[in-house]
């Protein structure tokens, strides 16, 4: 079959409605009295970041759902949530196979926070959490927002670039919903956050002027929510059904 022709009007994509919600909140009342699984929840070098500010994810989930565990490639981290006391396991997601032989339940929503920019096959990746969803299920994903304020702005006003040191991709609202229709999950809802500058006053020198200037971003990011500009915001929320 001989591709489709496309048009420049064909590449103009209207936003869905969205509104500006603060990102723990949101996923903690997304998993509330569900069994939830949380995939990649170790975070994996950020130990001591998130025992400083209380903001390790995967624990304050813990606390809403009815159930919960964690998967994630990180081998040494399982273990340590392990002895946490949480249940969790390691495992690549975009294996079937591997995800079957864990013989867990199937869970009624999944958690996919902040891993998808960190990965080199993404399409993989969301066919294979089909097999950790009972059918019908929903997925949250959240990741940096390719169209935010904040990088954009320190790439054109300071030569600089804000990024994980393991990401390799970012996603708009159109790429990230259009890789999700790809591979099974239809998009229900889309919601943007704005992150939160928490290490300020460790900033030293010139980075802690980029600092500043970050802080005044994310803070013009908030305002042009409330005027009905959500998707200023660096961060991305997209909740999926899954169509399988």
């Amino acid at each position: 079959m001989t591709p489709p022709e496309f048009t420049q009007q064909d590449m103009v994509h209207r936003l869905p409605p969205a509104k500006v919600v603060n990102r723990s909140d949101f996923l903690v009342e997304f998993v509330r009295n569900k069994r939830a699984a949380h995939v990649g929840f170790v975070d994996s070098g950020c130990w001591a970041y998130h025992a400083t500010f209380d903001s390790w994810l995967h624990a304050h989930l813990d606390r809403a759902a009815e159930s919960l565990i964690g998967l994630d490639l990180d081998e040494e981290g399982v273990e340590r949530a392990k002895e946490m006391g949480f249940e969790a396991y390691a495992v690549d997601c975009s294996d079937d196979a591997a995800v079957a032989a864990l013989g867990v339940p199937l869970s009624e929503v999944i958690v996919a926070g902040e891993i998808i920019e960190h990965l080199d096959d993404s399409g993989s990746f969301l066919e294979g959490l089909h097999s950790l969803v009972e059918p019908g299920g929903r997925l949250v994903v959240t990741t940096p927002n390719a169209s935010g304020m904040l990088n954009a702005g320190a790439a054109a006003l300071a030569g600089y670039e804000v990024n994980h040191p393991d990401h390799v991709t970012l996603y708009s609202c159109y790429t990230l919903t259009n890789l999700l229709r790809r591979h099974g999950w239809e998009t229900e809802q889309v919601a943007t956050y704005v992150p939160v500058l928490k290490e300020f006053e460790a900033l030293k020198g010139k980075v802690k002027v980029l600092g500043l200037g970050a802080r005044l971003v994310l803070g013009a990011e908030r305002f042009l929510g409330k005027l009905g500009r959500p998707y200023a915001s660096d961060g991305l929320i997209v909740v999926a059904r899954s169509t399988r």
